[in-house]
């Protein structure tokens, strides 16, 4: 599995860079990620596409390594809608959360060394149900899905 800290950054730097868009490598972690991002307004549209372009018409034809996903960046009065997007379980300390932890730091309290989600916050959880395998927090815990808590945004 590719690591998410390099979507982290990528999007944090096009965003403090005032970039109306942002590609990213093609693969099911960070089309899950992007999605939830999108579902939770963070960014506004997404695309696939070409190292060159966001043309899905070119991305069936181009090879692997040159497949992109393209993300349409969100701003409002002319900041930025995400603000920060942080790491929470890095290589060196994966962090798993059952569904009481996960309902802690929903409601606003600590769970393990995660602080809890404030107003307007998600966090990204990886499951390990192949039908919901990336979810918001809050959704994961109305699924009863546990899960590893990849990143949160706000």
């Amino acid at each position: 599995m590719p690591l998410p800290y390099d979507l982290c950054a990528r999007l944090q730097n096009a965003f403090r860079a005032r970039h109306s868009k942002v590609a990213v490598d093609h693969n099911t972690q960070n089309l899950g990620i992007l999605s939830i991002l999108l579902r939770a307004g963070f960014i506004s549209n997404l695309t696939r596409g070409t190292i060159e372009s966001p043309s899905p018409t070119d991305f069936h034809s181009a090879s692997v390594a040159e497949q992109r996903i393209w993300a349409d960046l969100k701003y409002r009065n002319d900041r930025p809608v995400l603000e920060d997007m942080q790491l929470i379980s890095k290589p060196s300390k994966r962090i798993f959360m059952d569904l009481t932890e996960l309902r802690l730091i929903c409601s606003g309290r600590r769970a393990q060394t995660v602080k809890p989600l404030g107003m307007g916050e998600i966090a990204v959880v990886h499951t390990k149900n192949k039908e919901h395998e990336w979810l918001e927090a809050r959704e994961a815990l109305q699924l009863k899905l546990p899960g590893e808590v990849i990143c949160r945004a706000r």
